[in-house]
């Protein structure tokens, strides 16, 4: 009997939980089982898994395998605990190393090996460096996110081979999306409160609204300028902390809106669903993981309800 035990991170509303993963392979007829709470496509990933192990060069064990996903009350969704699963089989004979035990590993399989991108990557890593551990591996995919964490090292991977190579201490992990010309990174151009001619009034409201962070509600015949002073709200309300920056951030991560051009939200963000809107679209939901709605992706900055009435 043999046993692998490595890192990853669930995620579960807007925050992310450590994950141990273990494997255990025994006497009795080949198979895998999955325990630990998995969905669907978590529990899929015994077949994704098994394609990539042997897809890249490695060799599958023979006997019952069992993967435990702990803490066992924790639900597991999403296809983000394939790289861990992966490596807590090899380390059952093929890999051993501290390495393990100090990393926490999130990423989707291929059935070739390759890593594929996942959401949620910026409050997993988050997670990690909370939990005391000293790395995380990630798919190149994510890189540029999982870099804006201070306080742990990130290393990205292509695909399985690399990082199996890592752990055995034959290579380094990359960064830097070395396939990605990189260009400089530049905050969206926000309206500028002081355009606006006239309006004292409203202009006022605003002001009052964005220091004492209040709700506003704004009524007038169409053409006044509603639209056009929220939209320069965000202009006068205070900058992100560095805190306060990855907490937004999370959040689009987990709604996969980030841009790779532009992996940290410094700025309040502006959100304006239009007014046909569904209730899910605006609260958010979903099976699984929950993708955030707009309620959630204007957190720490502004929702604009545009013709309030009609919603």
């Amino acid at each position: 009997m043999a046993l692998g035990r490595v890192s990853s991170v669930a995620l579960h509303a807007f925050d992310a939980t450590l994950v141990e993963i273990e494997a255990n392979v025994g006497q009795g007829l080949p198979g895998v089982t999955i325990v630990g709470m998995a969905d669907t496509s978590t529990r899929e990933a015994k077949d994704r898994v098994r394609a990539a192990i042997v897809n890249s060069g490695f060799k599958w064990p023979e006997g019952r395998i069992t993967l435990s996903l702990s803490p066992a009350e924790l639900r597991k969704s999403g296809s983000m605990f394939d790289l861990a699963l992966a490596l807590a089989v090899l380390a059952t004979d093929q890999i051993s190393s501290d390495r393990l035990r100090d990393t926490v590993f999130v990423g989707e399989l291929g059935l070739d090996g390759r890593l594929r991108g996942v959401r949620g990557v910026l409050p997993a890593v988050v997670a990690a460096r909370r939990e005391g551990k000293r790395c995380a591996v990630v798919p190149m995919a994510n890189v540029d996110e999982a870099t804006v964490v201070g306080g742990i090292e990130v290393g990205a991977a292509q695909n399985l081979a690399e990082v199996v190579g890592w752990v055995r201490g034959r290579r380094t992990l990359d960064t830097v999306d070395a396939s990605r010309t990189r260009e400089p990174v530049t905050a969206p151009a926000i309206p500028d409160m002081g355009d606006v001619v006239g309006q004292e009034d409203a202009r006022y409201a605003m002001e009052i609204a964005a220091a004492g962070a209040h709700h506003l509600f704004m009524t007038g015949p169409p053409g006044i300028g509603k639209t056009m002073l929220a939209r320069r709200l965000p202009g006068i309300l205070p900058t992100l902390t560095d805190e306060e920056s990855l907490e937004v951030t999370s959040v689009h991560s987990i709604a996969g809106t980030l841009s790779p051009k532009r992996p940290l939200i410094t700025e309040p963000p502006f959100v304006a669903p239009h007014h046909s809107t569904s209730v899910t679209a605006l609260t958010g939901g979903g099976t699984g993981i929950a993708r955030p709605g707009a309620i959630s992706l204007a957190h720490r900055g502004v929702l604009f309800l545009d013709d309030a009435n009609k919603t």
